[in-house]
């Protein structure tokens, strides 16, 4: 049998805040971070979280990585030099979905203006997509293997997941994970808005019935995971479990969503099988709800399928009003909403629902904070990513083993 995988250390920057509690505290108070159509991480400061050096070296998106794995490091008790296991046994799993497009956007307009000359010879380490897990790696030391999933819209939840296939494998003993992204540059908007995926009103609303497409958001979300009996004898406390995965491929459009959702309820049921879980264990549900109709139809069906006729009574709601699109670090900062949702027994809203779509068939849309059930030893919760190429994942997380979660 599997030994149990505890989350220790939780760390987010996004466009509500710096830290993770933050995250819980403004997503649950129903508010949003998204400005003039763009979820930017506005309180986030490189220089004040961050040595020059290391800002000059990198680009925004590692950045942001970096500053949210000081904080879940930090949180898990660890440090350069003081580590809790040996550096070669802890490995860097941290996806991006787009790299450093800001660095190469302004090293293209260095190179339009001056020719070679003007483009930085620090252009390929700050733009390529495993930078932040090269550059959390090298910031703490850490020895074990070290990689950048990327998967389009599904990376944060994948990075997670193959963290957890990691620690079951036995070949490490603690996994560094999550995911970050900073693509927010006008050329990436307007291959979306041309996509006609981006909504044009700058206001957007999954799963209401006016909803017209997402908004572009930045921000990162890095989780410390260890098997249950090491964090145990070190005396570290759990923050909940991630105790299911599941994945599959549409292989039906590169863009485009199968409609039927046959093969992303698959992922849903295989991460409820990992977790040897059922649909009448969830308490909650965080949607990829991105506020596209073909997203929202194609998503409520699959959980229809996965989740049958237990899925209107689970709470669900979405992160994207609040935060906008993350893309690749989308689903690793939605499952510390949800880890965070646990903890607190708090479901966060869909920011600004007001009028749900009745064609999207009966669901239990939280549309301000809701509290979870409080006579359960264990809240389970999952949380959905869809990507681009037909990527689906989903995650299934536990609050706390043993105690109750910060209840």
């Amino acid at each position: 049998m599997r030994e149990e995988c505890v989350v220790t250390g939780l760390g987010a920057v996004t466009p509500l805040g710096v830290g993770a509690d933050v995250l819980h505290e403004r997503a649950v108070a129903g508010e949003s971070g998204v400005l003039d159509g763009i979820g930017y991480c506005t309180a986030f400061r490189p220089a004040a979280a961050l040595p020059h050096q290391l800002v000059r070296r990198t680009d925004r998106a590692a950045q942001l990585a970096l500053a949210a794995g000081d904080e879940a490091l930090a949180q898990a008790g660890w440090a350069p030099g003081e580590l809790p296991y040996p550096a070669d046994r802890i490995a860097v799993v941290i996806g991006c979905g787009l790299g450093g497009t800001g660095s190469y956007a302004n090293e293209l307009a260095a190179y339009e203006a001056k020719s070679e000359d003007g483009v930085s010879p620090l252009l390929m380490p700050r733009m390529m997509a495993n930078a932040a897990a090269a550059q959390l790696a090298t910031r703490y030391g850490l020895h074990g293997e070290s990689l950048c999933v990327t998967s389009a819209c599904t990376t944060g939840a994948q990075s997670i997941g193959q963290a957890l296939r990691m620690l079951a494998t036995g070949e490490v003993d603690a996994v560094v994970t999550g995911g970050t992204e900073a693509s927010t540059s006008p050329v990436i908007q307007a291959t979306f808005r041309n996509a006609r995926a981006l909504s044009p009103t700058g206001d957007s609303v999954p799963f209401d019935r006016d909803r017209d497409g997402f908004l572009l958001g930045e921000g990162a979300g890095v989780l410390v995971l260890e098997r249950a009996g090491d964090a145990a004898r070190r005396g570290a406390r759990a923050l909940g479990s991630v105790l299911g995965y599941g994945a599959s491929s549409d292989a039906h459009h590169v863009t485009a969503p199968d409609p039927e959702g046959r093969t992303a309820a698959q992922a849903i049921t295989r991460a409820l099988a990992s977790a040897g879980v059922t649909a009448d264990d969830v308490d909650y549900i965080n949607a990829h709800g991105t506020g596209t109709r073909l997203n929202d139809q194609a998503e409520a069906t699959a959980l229809r399928h996965a989740l049958g006729e237990r899925l209107p009574r689970i709470p669900v709601s979405s992160s994207k009003s609040a935060l906008g699109h993350l893309l690749g670090a989308a689903g690793a900062v939605e499952a510390i909403v949800v880890l965070q949702a646990l903890r607190h027994a708090v479901a966060p809203p869909t920011t600004g629902l007001r009028a749900p779509d009745p064609e999207l068939g009966e669901l239990d849309h939280v549309v301000t904070a809701r509290k979870l059930p409080g006579d359960k030893s264990r809240l389970v919760g999952l949380s959905t990513s869809f990507g681009f190429g037909g990527h689906n994942a989903a995650l299934v997380l536990g609050s706390a083993p043993e105690q109750d979660g910060g209840r």
